[in-house]
């Protein structure tokens, strides 16, 4: 168990790290924090972020860091041998506890802010 809480502190760490995709990681990363300020943005505990109010910029900052997070997950997953689900799975309950209070995270299918 404690290999894998030190994995999802890894991963989620790995994902702040990663290179720039579409419309520019850095730029997705620095608009990620005012939309989930703003409530336009969530985590899930699938390790993933979705939209919780319909906004474009919010569609792309979310396509942005999802496609980094999957290619860091698989590439975690392959490096430790171990399903990508089970990657995804930590990351998102490590995801889940850090958000902050205020903003958006999904519990059971709602959108709840923390």
């Amino acid at each position: 168990m404690k290999r894998f809480v030190q994995l999802g502190a890894f991963i989620l760490v790995l994902c702040l790290a990663v290179p720039a995709f579409s419309m520019g990681l850095d730029e997705a990363k620095s608009r990620l924090d005012t939309a989930k300020q703003q409530g336009l943005v969530g985590e899930t505990p699938t390790g993933y972020l979705e939209v919780v109010k319909a906004d474009n910029d919010a569609r792309g900052i979310v396509g942005a860091i999802n496609k980094a997070r999957r290619e860091e997950y698989a590439r975690i997953a392959q490096k430790h041998d171990i399903p990508v689900t089970q990657v995804e799975t930590v990351a998102g309950q490590k995801a889940l506890e850090k958000t902050p209070a205020g903003q958006y995270i999904l519990v059971d299918g709602k959108w709840v802010k923390k």
